[in-house]
């Protein structure tokens, strides 16, 4: 229970990856608030030590007013793992300015949002940990998917001039950058690719599973693990990097 009297705050915590590391930071010891869009979905999974709260990370007012009715309730924000995202590709000849701009304010907009609020509480303590979710797409383009691989290369960008800003402080930034990942995202991703490329649901699961390096979709428990390690002890010289979680080399 080494993370006992720490609060967290996991954006997109409902689901998926943001789900398996609030609940592997509650079950050391944290108080994790838990945000995303749908309430419902939040209350589902909210167990010991999950506080569900609806945040619009795309909302600055909102973000600003949430998170600071969550340290008012639950103490300063020590862990923050910028994890909220859209994952879509599309040709950038079909990609409308609409679509461009909901993905950057959710991806990259919000991540800086959450970030910025979370140190505001953070840097008043003695310690503090954020986490921003990228992905394999964060270090290399990934075809047919220059707007996602656009906002993921922005959010490592931040995440290593905050690690710059803060060099010294007891506060660390780093990016973990998975790749495919056995969430809804992935299963939503199946029809999307199947549809643009004319191809069946099975191959196209084939095409993301294939583009892992051990050829599996990597489970949501490991990219927590990863997290768990970042706010473990022994971690305060880890700070700055784009930590990629693809099954090898990419």
């Amino acid at each position: 229970m080494y993370l006992a009297g720490k609060h967290a705050l996991v954006t997109g915590g409902g689901t998926g990856i943001g789900l398996a590391i609030a609940r592997a930071l509650a079950a050391e010891g944290a108080q994790v608030t838990i945000t995303g869009r749908r309430i419902e979905v939040l209350e589902e999974v909210a167990t010991d030590g999950l506080h569900p709260m609806a945040m619009d990370v795309r909302d600055e007012a909102d973000v600003v007013a949430k998170i600071a009715s969550a340290v008012a309730a639950r103490g300063p924000i020590q862990i923050c793992v910028a994890n909220a995202g859209v994952a879509e590709g599309k040709a950038v000849h079909k990609t409308t300015m609409e679509f461009w701009r909901n993905m950057m304010a959710t991806n990259l907009d919000g991540a800086f949002l959450t970030v910025r609020e979370s140190l505001t509480s953070m840097r008043e303590t003695d310690w503090g940990r954020v986490i921003t979710i990228s992905s394999i797409a964060g270090v290399r383009g990934l075809k047919g998917a220059a707007c996602y691989s656009a906002t993921k290369h922005g959010l490592i960008g931040m995440t290593r001039s905050l690690s710059e800003d803060y060099m010294g402080t007891p506060f660390t930034f780093n990016a973990l950058c998975p790749g495919y990942v056995a969430t809804p995202i992935v299963d939503r991703n199946v029809t999307s690719i199947s549809e643009r490329a004319g191809v069946s649901s099975e191959e196209a699961m084939k095409m993301m599973v294939s583009a892992n390096r051990h050829k599996r979709l990597i489970e949501a428990d490991e990219i927590a693990a990863a997290a768990m390690w970042l706010v473990g002890p022994g971690s305060g010289s880890v700070n700055g990097q784009a930590i990629e979680i693809a099954g090898g080399q990419m």
